[in-house]
């Protein structure tokens, strides 16, 4: 069954505030690093040697401090820093033996929990890069879709860009794919129902067929965006696009740029994709990609 799908207007560009080089706008205790870093270790320790004090066994003295520094580290403002704080207590604690009434063996346990939740093929894509929230808020503004148009989550993760592609287009078509089979189901379980109401599935990004899409949302490495970038090319059809938050597609040239509220990017690009220097998109093949006018649904 084929449909038509109004390609929406481009819009020219406005200029977006940028934050001033190397700096990025947030909460205050984002931009006073590394002291999240330190509030973090200093207050897992807190709690460790407070439970110890008490008839609480080993493992939960553990277990609770790491919950903390996991839940503070999601405070630091990126990926890179919020594994810093959320390892700084399980690292310390093993460096200076104050667990050495565990077996050897229970130091293997959070790498096999890590490796069943996060296999090695989805970390060659990208670590879990959840979406801030509302850092796609103005999305719809300047890339209007039309009712029911498919937009894809390519590495889904928990759903977090999910529900900020919900606020984007409540009437869209949302689906959310992931390699990483708990990832996966826990994103299924929050996106089942209303009010995000997506389709979540576990697979490879690589292998899905974009064709049918009105937009893929990527949060990914700088490394897997070339591939990104001829896979787009190759499928999407006109007037399709093709969204990043945060690493640009060198390759290419963005339609626009936003500014999320963080101070992250929002790199916009739209089929039949423009290189850089006005060349043919890499991996397009523009005789063979279907119109928006033709896409199977």
């Amino acid at each position: 069954m084929s449909s038509t799908l109004p390609v929406p207007p481009v819009t020219a560009a406005r200029p977006d505030p940028v934050a001033p080089s190397g700096t990025r706008r947030g909460p205050a205790l984002q931009r006073l690093w590394p002291l999240p870093a330190l509030l973090g270790w200093a207050a897992a320790w807190a709690l460790f040697l407070l439970l110890r004090s008490t008839p609480a066994p080993l493992w939960l003295a553990i277990a609770c401090a790491s919950a903390t520094g996991l839940a503070l580290g999601s405070l630091s403002g990126t990926r890179m820093r919020s594994l810093i704080v959320a390892a700084g207590f399980p690292v310390s604690l093993l460096a200076s033996g104050a667990a050495s009434g565990l077996p050897g063996w229970a130091w293997l346990l959070p790498l096999a929990l890590l490796l069943l939740a996060y296999p090695l093929q989805a970390w060659r894509d990208a670590p879990l890069f959840p979406t801030p929230a509302g850092a796609l808020d103005r999305l719809a503004e300047r890339v209007p879709l039309p009712p029911g148009a498919t937009v894809l989550d390519a590495g889904c993760g928990l759903g977090a860009g999910l529900a900020a592609l919900r606020r984007a287009y409540p009437q869209a078509r949302l689906e959310g794919i992931e390699w990483s089979w708990p990832l996966a189901l826990a994103a299924r379980l929050r996106h089942g129902g209303a009010p995000v109401s997506a389709a979540v599935r576990r697979g490879d990004m690589w292998a899905e067929e974009w064709r049918p899409c009105a937009m893929v949302y990527l949060f990914q490495r700088p490394e897997s965006l070339p591939r990104a970038v001829a896979k787009a090319s190759a499928e999407l059809a006109d007037g399709a696009w093709l969204a990043s938050l945060e690493f640009p597609a060198l390759a290419l040239e963005p339609q626009a740029r936003l500014q999320c509220p963080d101070g992250r990017p929002l790199w916009l690009y739209r089929a039949p994709f423009t290189a850089v220097g006005g060349a043919t998109a890499p991996g397009a093949a523009p005789a063979q990609r279907p119109s928006s006018r033709s896409r199977r649904r």
